[in-house]
């Protein structure tokens, strides 16, 4: 489905899965003035559980945002412990838009599809941690996300499906 972002949106097929591992560093916040972290930290186990073995549980899914044939956008969702974990039950979501594409409504599509999708799986809520210095966290608020735990530096939120 294609929005005015002058990007489509749709399921991630499973030759693009080796994508996330690009998409996961992507997703890594970094505040302005911040020298990135190296590429390698996304082999940490606490990163790993986002990637590893994707596609393997019924409760995987990923959808990319493409625009002119290339892939810019990735959000995906699993059940797994991870830094926005509430239950075993809750899948928690992950999300990336590449530089140079942010701020032109790819990542509101890609989450907008990814709420129906997960909505239409019959999953009652869905969870994410996101840095609260994260331009990103004012766009799940704005999708009906509300905060349900927070650190100094991070927010738990939750959006019921």
């Amino acid at each position: 489905m294609e929005k005015n972002t002058g990007c489509v949106v749709r399921k991630m097929r499973k030759d693009e899965i080796q994508l996330l591992d690009d998409f996961l560093y992507e997703a890594i916040f970094v505040p302005e003035g911040t020298e990135p972290p190296p590429r390698d930290i996304v082999e940490k186990p606490e990163l790993r559980i986002y990637t590893e073995g994707f596609g393997g549980s019924a409760h995987d899914r990923a959808l990319v945002a493409e625009t002119d044939g290339r892939v810019v956008g990735a959000i995906w969702s699993r059940i797994m412990d991870d830094y926005g974990h509430i239950d075993d039950g809750t899948p928690s979501m992950a999300m990336a838009v590449k530089d140079g594409h942010r701020g032109r409504g790819t990542g509101t599509a890609l989450l907008d599809e990814m709420l129906r999708t997960l909505r239409k799986a019959g999953y009652p809520m869905v969870s994410l941690s996101v840095q609260k210095e994260n331009y990103a966290a004012d766009m799940y608020l704005k999708a009906g996300f509300k905060i349900l735990d927070e650190t100094d530096e991070e927010y738990i939120m939750v959006a019921h499906l």
